[in-house]
């Protein structure tokens, strides 16, 4: 599903060049649940960024379903992203003058389809996250857990092929990032390839193989246990 040869990434600052990606080379099965770990600043959130196509300013080539990203205009690997993927984020980022149902009807407002097809979306999506009785609350009445349920529902309710997750219960207690968890864990066992950028050892146990960024290197990979640096 997702194929990166020799990516690398770095910024300018003055008239020195720093590096946050350096040679990674990264396959990814449709199917798969990937965590991505490693300490602050070792190049984690820049990876998640260059596979949500948010960040063009890299080197090297990108496969996403054979289709060669880093061959395709600004304007085309942002058609691509909206098609296939979906982002959580640790802040939820909902709208807080939208209600819950036009939050998650916010993906399918940039799409071409009839809107009794979207309001119906809508209500299955509200059914299957177990969120109907919180329909027209707004952000600020929610709870955390509750806020990123609704931010996972936006995400997947155009059924992307790859859900990607930056610290997505950072901001949850144990209880509420724990049903996260297993949500993501049946959306993976549903099909959905997932990949989260983590601290958390737990979250990680969730997944089925992790890799770790040292330095903008890829130092462990559990599916290469022979990886060398």
């Amino acid at each position: 599903m997702i194929d990166l040869r020799n990516l690398e990434r770095s910024y300018k600052t003055g008239h020195t060049e720093c590096s946050v990606l350096r040679r990674i080379n990264l396959s990814l099965a449709q199917g798969e649940f990937l965590t991505i770990m490693g300490p602050s600043g070792a190049g984690k959130s820049s990876l998640l960024n260059v596979l949500a196509m948010l960040d063009d300013q890299w080197r090297g080539e990108f496969f996403f379903d054979d289709t060669a990203v880093h061959a395709l205009s600004r304007k085309q690997r942002s058609e691509l992203a909206r098609k296939s993927i979906g982002m959580v984020f640790q802040s939820y980022h909902l709208l807080d003058d939208l209600t819950v149902a036009e939050n998650i009807d916010l993906t399918l407002s940039y799409k071409n389809i009839p809107r009794s097809e979207r309001q119906a979306l809508v209500a299955d999506t509200l059914d299957r996250f177990n969120i109907v009785g919180k329909k027209d609350l707004f952000p600020s009445q929610l709870s955390g857990g509750q806020q990123q349920l609704v931010g996972i529902a936006r995400a997947v309710i155009h059924k992307p092929s790859l859900l990607l997750a930056d610290e997505p219960t950072g901001n949850l207690h144990s209880a509420q990032a724990a049903e996260v968890m297993q949500l993501f864990r049946h959306l993976n066992e549903e099909g959905t390839t997932v990949v989260q950028v983590t601290h958390s050892e737990l979250n990680a146990s969730f997944g089925t193989r992790t890799i770790e960024l040292r330095d903008g290197w890829l130092s462990r990979d559990t599916a290469n246990p022979n990886l060398t640096v």
